[in-house]
């Protein structure tokens, strides 16, 4: 293969990544990441399949850059995730959607997963994203092993937030989460979604058991703070204002807090209304039945 065609093959790669994802300035006192949606009808996809409780097939098509399907459909499990996906602000029976900040903290809950997959590949261990609107504590967890999977070499601990106000959440809402994280309060939630994910890369029960005690070591410990953001924060002093404070988080170098911005039009909600539609556009077009991938 000639040089142009490699750097063909590899920007079709690129492309084919729902987001961009690129490193941004904050202040001294943490990174950051800014997201972008390069690719909507395949984002769309992945968290229609997400939503379908698929999240391993997800990661599929991202580590091999296939084209989106879900493993497998039924028309129940089509309904479900269409009801994951559609906005019901008002409690009925039978129900038909869930409240607009569940909805939209479902979906960037899972742009925040696909985000990390596509940075990290399958050198990372994940926390799949929650698909029961019930679901609260933990938002994320990540795990990188050493080469020979004998140790965790750095735990991540995920707040995903999609907030109409995100400086007042993050200050409000996860720091304080964030703080008692540090502190190892309840931390028997963090190991036990550390064990499974350790179950996962092939570590039998009594290892795992073992292994999982390193995600209390504060020396290992990275934290990500997630927000959806209009172009009104997208900037140096935006993301500035929304990040201060974050040094609250003691005791840990510039590189273990980590302030992630997905950057979305001035109408968030609106947004977020339109990528749903067309989630729930491709579950209606999926036949039922096995699917080749």
């Amino acid at each position: 293969m000639s040089e142009q065609e490699a750097a063909a093959e590899n920007d079709n790669q690129a492309s084919a990544l729902p987001l961009a994802a690129m490193s941004c300035p904050i202040d001294d006192n943490c990174t950051g990441e800014r997201w972008q949606v390069q690719d909507s009808d395949q984002l769309a996809r992945l968290i229609a399949i997400i939503a379908m409780g698929q999240a391993a097939q997800a990661s599929h098509i991202l580590s091999e850059l296939i084209p989106a399907k879900p493993a497998f459909t039924i028309p129940e499990l089509k309904a479900e995730a269409k009801i994951r996906l559609t906005v019901q602000e008002e409690k009925q029976t039978p129900r038909t959607g869930y409240p607009c900040w569940q909805r939209d903290g479902f979906i960037f809950e899972a742009i925040s997963w696909i985000a990390a997959r596509q940075t990290h590949g399958e050198t990372a261990y994940m926390k799949d994203p929650h698909v029961s609107a019930t679901s609260q504590g933990l938002d994320g967890l990540m795990l990188e092993l050493s080469s020979d999977k004998t140790q965790i070499d750095r735990t991540t601990v995920f707040e995903d937030k999609c907030s109409d106000d995100p400086v007042a959440t993050f200050k409000n809402k996860v720091i304080p989460a964030f703080r008692d994280r540090h502190e190892n309060k309840r931390s028997a939630e963090i190991i036990a979604a550390a064990t499974a994910l350790l179950g996962k890369a092939g570590i039998d029960d009594g290892m795992a058991a073992k292994l999982a005690a390193a995600v209390t070591d504060r020396a290992k410990r990275r934290y990500r703070a997630a927000f959806a953001v209009t172009t009104k924060l997208d900037s140096d002093d935006g993301r500035k204002a929304l990040f201060a404070g974050y040094n609250e988080i003691s005791g840990i170098d510039k590189v273990q807090r980590l302030g992630a911005c997905l950057v979305v039009p001035p109408e968030l909600r609106g947004w977020f209304d339109q990528l749903a539609e067309q989630a729930v556009a491709y579950i209606d077009a999926l036949d039922d039945g096995a699917v080749d991938v």
